[in-house]
């Protein structure tokens, strides 16, 4: 029941947030995308005009994207032992990092030329933990950072056996070294909470599961 406060408020109805966003690819005029750089990933400058809230166009702008295959993210999950898996490995990206450039993740991967989503969580989840993957639930797809980076990731969730797995596991052609570990989802939590689980695909799934946790091992 709407109170006094809320009857008051001026509310501009052209405002109001729908489903489909006011504006689409078609009011985005592109004038050039150019190759920066070229190396395991690849780096454009684009030049575009944009449509405007208020009417008419901008000016033109001038971005750098950084542009990446589409990426898989899995959270492994052992409902009879309320157990999940994680993976330890360095990560460029994080060498200045305060405490360590080792992270713990959830299974990950780029999805290849031909590959469906589900198909590279299941390899991944081989390739990195050892671990054989059945059925999949799908979280959510989103964009890690829009602003310069035209990555989609994909998060699923699969339910899984947790025994026996664990040791090193990765490719040598990719140079990979990547530790399994197993943890109760309770000590996991708290390494959410102490700050340890500080990337965007942990943090998205474990609240994902801490909220779905109970239904899921309602299954057994």
């Amino acid at each position: 029941m709407p109170n006094s406060h809320d009857q008051n408020l001026d509310y501009d109805q052209s405002r109001e947030i729908t489903l489909l966003p006011a504006f689409s690819a078609d009011d985005v005029e592109l004038r050039e995308r150019r190759c920066l750089y070229q190396g395991f990933f690849r780096l454009e400058e684009v030049h575009l005009r944009h449509r405007l809230f208020d009417g008419g166009w901008s000016g033109e702008v001038v971005r750098e994207v950084h542009c990446r295959h589409d990426a898989v993210g899995v959270l492994l999950y052992d409902v009879e032992r309320d157990c999940v898996v994680l993976v330890e490995q360095i990560r460029a990206g994080a060498l200045a990092d305060p405490v360590s450039p080792w992270k713990l993740e959830v299974v990950a991967g780029l999805v290849e030329a031909g590959e469906s989503r589900a198909e590279v969580a299941r390899r991944e989840a081989m390739e990195e933990a050892g671990c054989p993957v059945d059925e999949v639930i799908e979280l959510h797809t989103y964009y890690p950072s829009p602003g310069a980076c035209d990555e989609r990731v994909t998060l699923y969730c699969a339910l899984v056996d947790s025994g026996g797995l664990g040791g090193v596991h990765g490719l040598d052609e990719e140079h990979e070294d990547i530790r399994v570990h197993v943890l109760p989802f309770t000590q996991a939590w708290e390494l959410l909470q102490a700050g340890r689980l500080d990337n965007a695909m942990c943090l998205i799934a474990f609240y994902w599961l801490a909220a779905e946790r109970a239904s899921l091992r309602a299954r057994r």
